[in-house]
């Protein structure tokens, strides 16, 4: 509570879709970060991760920073599967990560394809995101592709995350990508949304964005990504 800022609360709200506002307290991310790094291993934070469910946007948030300093891949994996039912927007989604998951990407890749077929939101995304952040290099498979884009639905901020992922493994596997945009397998937002942000990016060549160009369906963009 001391560290709620009115001001950024306000400017927040409309960012987290979903979220009460009654439980939106507006302390900033890099507050949160700092409490994780202070009170990471003691009986506080001990006491704090068991004390579920949480009231606040920013718990939710507080206890998957404090996860990212657990070491043991089994507790790790444990202790997220607690609070997933938990998150319940993109902002607290997108910021679960833990470096020790680059190390166990086998052990890894069975709760991904379980997340996948969940019914909730922000797990799927999750799921992608984890693919994006820690498969698209020594652990890549192109099945992982096939397994994100085998997510049907209308849900935006599935679809979102995976244009996202797409994009981002454009970088390194054009061509295991290009197959999907070719051959007509995303919906029509995923393949719109994968080629706006391939060509936004500044790490795939002019020759290739060039190329994504003559791959745009015809018609309108959908309004709400604009």
């Amino acid at each position: 509570m001391a560290n709620t800022d009115e001001e950024y609360r306000q400017f927040t709200l409309p960012l987290l879709p979903g979220i009460p506002a009654d439980t939106v307290l507006g302390v900033r991310t890099p507050v949160l970060r700092k409490l994780a790094k202070e009170y990471k291993h003691t009986d506080t934070a001990a006491a704090f991760l068991q004390d579920l469910p949480h009231k606040y946007y920013e718990e939710v948030n507080l206890h998957t920073f404090l996860l990212a300093y657990e070491k043991d891949f089994a507790r790790y994996m444990e202790e997220l599967e607690k609070i997933l039912p938990e998150v319940k927007c993109w902002a607290s989604c997108d910021g679960i990560r833990n470096p020790i998951l680059k190390k166990h990407t086998d052990e890894l890749l069975p709760y991904i394809t379980g997340w996948l077929a969940s019914d909730q939101i922000y797990t799927v995304r999750l799921a992608i995101g984890f693919l994006m952040a820690y498969f698209l290099h020594e652990a890549y498979d192109p099945s992982q592709l096939a397994m994100a884009v085998s997510v049907q639905g209308e849900e935006y901020y599935i679809n979102m995350m995976i244009a996202w992922y797409l994009a981002t493994a454009m970088i390194d596997h054009e061509e295991d990508v290009l197959f999907y945009l070719r051959n007509d397998r995303l919906n029509d937002f995923v393949h719109r949304m994968t080629i706006r942000k391939a060509i936004e990016s500044y790490r795939i060549s002019a020759e290739t964005k060039a190329y994504l160009r003559s791959l745009r369906r015809k018609g309108p963009f959908p309004a709400d990504a604009e």
